[in-house]
């Protein structure tokens, strides 16, 4: 593997869509998510569809971060109050260190549309070289959680999770991570800033 290719780690966390009673729409929709926002280094995804079990959530993180060497993983789904809603705590189970800022960020942003907003229980942690991150489960609320808001002239009103992402990426040693600014500017200190890639 290239030394500066980022490897996504994506899991949708559903009873439902890992039986195959529907298609998940997590994966997919974060994959053309990515496919938009980053400008570089090469990419590429490593995707899992599990049910809302603890152990088997704690498991597939362990393998993407330990064995997969994920730089980033993502989750979708199971962030609720519901009693199989899991992947908090699997997520916390896990961790070496937790990020509470990203979670509060995301229900920040989604706040702006349902007030329902306030029962998701999302976390971001770092294990080992990795950022975890638990998402929204529809398309939609995904978008919006990584880009954040913006009015009719582009102007960001609220910044979404990923403006934070790279800079976090650089600081646990990961590869260095150009955003397409159209979609969602990266933040950096000034001193953290290189050259932009050629090409």
């Amino acid at each position: 593997m290239p030394a500066e290719e980022l490897l996504i780690g994506l899991v949708s966390v559903s009873d439902r869509a890992s039986r195959g009673v529907y298609r998940d729409e997590g994966i997919p929709a974060l994959e053309e998510w990515f496919g938009k926002a980053l400008a570089a280094p090469a990419w590429r995804t490593v995707s899992r569809v599990i049910p809302d079990e603890r152990p088997q959530i704690e498991a597939t993180l362990k393998e993407l971060v330990d064995r997969e060497g994920c730089h980033l993983v993502l989750t979708t789904g199971g962030t609720g109050p519901a009693p199989r809603d899991v992947t908090p705590e699997a997520t916390l189970a896990v961790a070496d260190r937790e990020m509470p800022g990203f979670g509060e960020q995301m229900r920040q942003v989604s706040l702006r549309f349902v007030p329902t907003a306030i029962l998701s229980r999302q976390v971001g942690v770092i294990r080992g070289g990795c950022l975890i991150l638990n998402l929204p489960g529809q398309p939609k609320a995904i978008r919006e959680t990584l880009e954040g808001l913006k009015d009719g002239n582009g102007t960001v009103i609220t910044s979404g999770i990923f403006a934070a992402v790279p800079y976090c990426i650089d600081l646990i040693g990961g590869p260095y991570i150009e955003t397409n600014d159209a979609v969602v500017k990266a933040f950096r200190p000034k001193s953290a800033i290189r050259p932009k890639a050629a090409g």
